[in-house]
């Protein structure tokens, strides 16, 4: 069985997301048309949909002594391309509203993460897990 996901959001400048999404995520484009575009989010289907004027409003949630921008979506990396990830957006001067680290240290579940925005402030984050059996860990 082949599992991937499938996620739309808004955008309120399709050009400044597509940018963004393309030229500092590196995500590859797909299909696309005036008012969207596809681009192959690490293998998964993300769709950007224009939205004229949208911004994302946010709430948090406090986790591991952050506050965690609620909603947000990412995606599980593998540790090298986490790593790899997070020196790219050190690069690209991106704003992080959680800097990279270590979360839950030693305990089930102990992930690296990151979180920040994209253009029209909807929440990213993307995360790895040394040991990938502890996605799901209690």
């Amino acid at each position: 069985m082949i599992s991937l996901f499938h996620l739309a959001v808004p955008v309120g400048d399709l050009n400044a997301a597509r940018d963004f999404y393309k030229n500092v995520l590196g995500c590859s484009e797909g299909r696309s048309s005036d008012s969207w575009v596809d681009f192959n989010l690490f293998g998964h289907q993300f769709v950007i949909h224009h939205v004229p004027g949208y911004v994302a409003k946010s709430a948090t949630n406090p986790v591991d002594g952050h506050e965690v921008p609620i909603p947000h979506f990412g995606v599980i990396l593998t540790m090298d391309a986490w790593c790899a990830l997070r020196d790219s957006l050190h690069k690209a001067d991106i704003s992080f509203v959680i800097e990279p680290y270590i979360r839950f240290k030693g305990e089930p579940g102990e992930q690296a993460t990151m979180f920040f925005h994209d253009p029209s402030n909807n929440a990213l984050e993307f995360k790895a897990f040394a040991n990938f059996s502890q996605v799901f860990a209690k």
